[in-house]
């Protein structure tokens, strides 16, 4: 390698290689070759079959102590149906902006951490510790075959790191405002309550299961489940929908169904809140079935020498101290935290999945600055 790597040309040209979820695999080989060119020792780890067949990749400079990894994903979504000013796929530069699908959402992340190594190595060509990336595939989607597979290959090839950094775009208007160090649990709820179909006019000789059901609703929705902690708000049940599917007016149906989501905080588990879940039921609709689907568990990873060195890092390039969080939706983190400390700092994420997707150059720039200051803290 003869020098630094520019942080904009890596990123568009990641952009370059539509990747909609599941990646085809062809940004990640290209990927692959530029960490190869760095020393690099870069593992493909492709994970599933036929259709669900998702490229994964792992790479690791170094075999030392502190290991810092950086995760990220390569799939992007759709462009969708409306029209780019800008081709989706094209890289443009325009006015200090980089547009393309996943130049926020996390091609730019992506660039930011493989630029910061190469300014980093060129100063520092014998790190004491070690430096990888965990890059998958398959975020916006399933994520059945990515970041979860990976991690078992990591842990059985002892791989693990100490810290790891999730490159997600993490701040909400301006560069430095937020690191997070948590995010809430997630999980769908699907109830279905039986009756017997009757006229209404004669109650007596039908079972109504919209007024069971109106029961539980009301008592899985009538005091939040928590009053929050020190480092999450409480946590919050949705009703998403209820459904009778009963076009007269005259008949009691048969069966009412409810859909609910729910996000916790780290007072619960998914099994515990779903038990709390199962007795209310009890209570008012014995015989309701029951299903669930837990995307994600809660996570947090308290303050320590990793985090504040991130934080630090931040506030000596933007000078501002960043707030720290567990807000918003789930990330690949929720995997990730199973093995090691985690926390996720990324770019500005205001136009992610829209039309003209796109990052500012400087934010780029900054963003890599502030990932090879932390490999200076980490591993220098």
């Amino acid at each position: 390698m003869s020098g630094p790597l520019d942080v904009t040309d890596l990123a568009a040209d990641l952009i370059r290689h539509p990747s909609v979820s599941p990646d085809s695999g062809e940004s990640q080989i290209a990927l692959g070759a530029t960490l190869s060119a760095m020393g690099f020792t870069v593992t493909h780890l492709p994970f599933g079959d036929g259709a669900e067949r998702t490229p994964n990749l792992f790479a690791r400079l170094g075999t030392g102590h502190p290991h810092l990894c950086f995760a990220g994903h390569t799939d992007v979504v759709p462009p969708g149906s409306s029209a780019w000013a800008h081709g989706p796929y094209a890289g443009d530069i325009e006015n200090g902006l980089l547009y393309g699908r996943g130049a926020c959402d996390m091609k730019g992340g992506i660039a930011a951490f493989v630029a910061a190594v190469s300014a980093f190595l060129a100063r520092e060509p014998q790190p004491r510790g070690s430096i990888s990336l965990l890059i998958t595939g398959d975020e916006e989607g399933p994520a059945r075959f990515g970041t979860q597979k990976v991690l078992e290959w990591m842990e059985a090839h002892d791989e693990i790191p100490d810290f790891c950094v999730v490159g997600e775009p993490t701040n909400p208007a301006v560069m430095g405002e937020v690191i997070k160090i948590g995010r809430r649990g997630s999980m769908n709820v699907h109830l279905t309550v039986s009756g017997r179909q009757g006229h209404v006019a004669y109650p007596h000789r039908a079972d109504n299961p919209v007024h069971r059901l109106l029961r539980v609703l009301h008592e899985l929705t009538a005091v939040p489940p928590d009053q929050g902690t020190e480092w999450f708000e409480p946590s919050g049940l949705q009703v998403t929908s209820v459904d009778v599917g009963n076009p007269a007016t005259n008949v009691i149906p048969a069966q009412a169904t409810a859909a609910l989501n729910i996000r916790f905080n780290d007072l619960h588990t998914g099994a515990a809140l779903l038990g709390w879940i199962k007795t209310i039921c009890q209570r008012y609709a014995p015989g309701t079935v029951i299903e669930s689907q837990i995307s994600g568990e809660a996570f947090l990873t308290k303050p320590g020498p990793e985090v504040m060195a991130l934080s630090e890092a931040v506030q000596s390039v933007t000078g501002r101290e960043p707030r720290l969080d567990t807000g918003g939706g789930t990330s690949d983190a929720r995997f990730i935290a199973r093995y090691c400390p985690v926390a996720e700092f990324g770019l500005v994420g205001t136009s992610m999945h829209q039309v003209d997707e796109h990052v500012a150059v400087d934010d780029l720039v900054s963003l890599t600055r502030i990932y090879e200051n932390l490999l200076e803290r980490m591993v220098a």
